[in-house]
């Protein structure tokens, strides 16, 4: 005699997916079961094992000898290898708690390349807007490149623009053209013969797309590069007759009223037989202009002079760094600590 309740029978109570991509989509199957008892059969809860896998079913209730189904669907993304995982029925049935089962593995989804592209210029995109070249002697070239990639849908033209007083900066473009998802470089280099400076200096190139120039901050490209003086070349006899720079490393304060401007002079001697040529004298503080002066012949003195403007400057103790550059082979670099009180 057959039981005077619901019974729950499936077809099958496990599923294997195989292998399926992680970035293949949701994979679903279907688990068919028919009730082969006397009274209707109610499924009150069908349960998975965790969030990736969902399960729908028939709610309504299933006559005896009629068949409902349960879709489990899994969610492959973010869950690369292999899986197994359960599902759990509730029901009115004989065996009120049943459970079937899905497995199979995920195959990882290829890793995307990384934008490398970043910095927005225009219409192209750049790694980066900053080149620095480093030490380069005086009389030798040093060459630098920026990469440029156009990832728009339409192709641009590409081009330079650099300032007139830059003239040392030589720079080209290898992709004037850059369709969709090319990539091009600009190249730079600093010719130091034609250089006017030593120490540090900056350039700049300003990107120019599809014809239109721009010289915002945008657009700039900033090339750095420290020129040194070449003393390999030195013989013995020059060594022995070479300039001596000799000043003071540093010197004590000066009051300045505020809002004033007031002229700060550093003596400097040749202690050496040739001339000493002051190649460069700078303060990075923009409210300091200085001067160098003109070749100082041996055993005579020279003053570099610094214009201190104290606009903009609250009152206190100000400590600066000035930096002089000459042609002593010894001592080509040399730093000058000087201080100042602003009332």
């Amino acid at each position: 005699m057959m039981a005077q309740e619901p019974v729950i029978t499936f077809e099958k109570t496990e599923h294997d997916f195989g292998k399926i991509n992680e970035d293949g989509g949701r994979v679903s199957v279907v688990f068919e079961f028919k009730n082969e008892g006397m009274a209707p059969l109610v499924l009150s809860n069908v349960r998975a094992s965790c969030g990736c896998t969902t399960p729908t079913w028939t709610k309504e209730p299933v006559e005896p000898g009629q068949k409902g189904n349960i879709t489990v669907t899994y969610n492959p993304n973010g869950r690369p290898g292999r899986f197994q995982k359960t599902v759990t029925i509730t029901s009115n049935a004989k065996e009120p708690t049943v459970r079937v089962y899905i497995k199979g593995e995920v195959i990882p989804k290829a890793a995307k390349p990384v934008n490398k592209y970043t910095v927005a210029v225009g219409d192209l995109s750049m790694k980066e807007k900053t080149l620095d070249l480093g030490t380069i002697k005086k009389g030798q070239n040093k060459n630098g490149e920026l990469e440029y990639a156009n990832l728009t849908q339409a192709d641009h033209n590409v081009d330079l623009a650099t300032n007139a007083a830059d003239s040392y900066l030589i720079h080209q473009v290898s992709l004037p053209t850059a369709k969709p998802n090319e990539t091009g470089k600009f190249i730079f280099a600093i010719e130091t013969k034609d250089a006017k400076i030593y120490g540090p200096v900056e350039a700049y190139a300003y990107v120019v797309v599809d014809g239109k120039r721009n010289i915002s901050e945008p657009f700039k490209l900033t090339i750095k590069a420290n020129i040194e003086e070449d003393f390999s070349n030195l013989t013995q006899e020059q060594k022995q007759q070479a300039p001596i720079i000799e000043m003071q490393s540093e010197f004590p304060a000066v009051t300045i009223e505020a809002g004033k401007a007031q002229k700060y002079v550093f003596p400097v001697k040749n202690g050496g037989s040739d001339p000493l040529e002051i190649r460069r004298a700078y303060c990075t503080d923009k409210n300091m202009t200085v001067k160098a002066p003109k070749p100082i012949k041996s055993g005579k003195r020279g003053a570099i002079i610094i214009n201190i403007d104290t606009k903009g400057l609250q009152p206190g103790a100000y400590s600066r760094e000035l930096v002089v550059i000459s042609n002593d082979y010894l001592n080509s670099i040399k730093k000058v600590k000087f201080n100042f009180i602003v009332e």
